[in-house]
């Protein structure tokens, strides 16, 4: 019986196929909207998604609503997610990797880490505005807690699968155990790390809409919830589809920062 031939990293694929699915969800946009089967006011048409967004990004502010806030509003939600991301790094590659290698940290953690991982995200929006109540504090607890999980997580995975034969190959060559962390644990560790990590920014841009939604200002969940009182349809499309190709953004150069300074990253696909 035939098998399937194994995926090859190293096979060269053409730089089109990844915009093949996008191209042909807008193809199917545009001929909904042309034909008319879906109403204007549920699905608005590609090109006044396009005026919306041109007008949203690059308009004089004050010209129309919504015009020129973008820049604003960018800054304001990149703020929150890099500070609560950056948080869940600070706390969740340490202590994975530690719950990784110790087993009496791991049992120590792990039934309560996995026990608040059920939780869902939005029962913490309540006590997340008592605490710290609508602004830059609440938001970031809620992406830092998010994020924190599949980091942990996946660290501890990685820590775990290491075969205690390198450290003891290590140690015969004189490796102390601070450096064997850096040169034989952390490299180990790498896919698994760069999974959580890629993993803990797509949930952070998640869990950053939540908070954003609460009443603030300004940032591209609150311009959206702004729009869903004002029914403009067109302008949360535009969020949506903003905060899509942004966080991708943010994916490809965390994953282009860690091949930049982690040599075990840079031997990854």
């Amino acid at each position: 019986m035939a098998m399937d031939t194994p995926l090859n990293p190293t096979r060269k694929i053409s730089p089109l196929l990844p915009w093949i699915l996008p191209a042909a969800l807008l193809a199917g946009w545009f001929a909904v909207s042309e034909t008319g089967m879906v109403p204007g006011y549920l699905l608005p048409h590609p090109v006044e998604i396009g005026q919306a967004g041109y007008s949203y990004i690059f308009g004089t502010p004050g010209s129309a609503p919504y015009a020129g806030r973008f820049v604003g509003d960018l800054g304001a939600s990149l703020a929150r997610v890099f500070l609560g991301f950056a948080l869940a790094v600070f706390l969740g590659i340490p202590l994975g990797v530690i719950s990784g290698r110790m087993t009496a940290v791991n049992q120590l953690v792990s039934t309560s880490i996995n026990a608040l991982r059920a939780v869902p995200g939005i029962t913490w929006l309540p006590l997340a505005l008592i605490w710290f109540g609508i602004g830059m504090k609440a938001t970031i607890f809620l992406v830092a807690l998010a994020a924190f999980f599949p980091i942990y997580l996946n660290a501890a995975a990685g820590a775990r699968q290491i075969d205690p034969l390198l450290y003891q190959a290590g140690a015969m060559m004189g490796v102390t155990r601070i450096r064997g962390a850096f040169a034989i644990l952390l490299p180990g560790a790498m896919p698994h790390i760069i999974t959580g990590l890629r993993l803990g920014m797509g949930i952070a841009w998640a869990y950053l809409v939540l908070g954003e939604m609460t009443g603030v200002p300004n940032g591209l969940g609150a311009v959206i919830m702004d729009a869903r009182m004002l029914g403009r349809i067109d302008i949360i499309i535009v969020g949506i589809i903003l905060i899509a190709v942004i966080g991708r953004m943010c994916d490809l150069g965390l994953h282009q920062t860690m091949k930049l300074f982690f040599k075990s990253a840079r031997r990854m696909a």
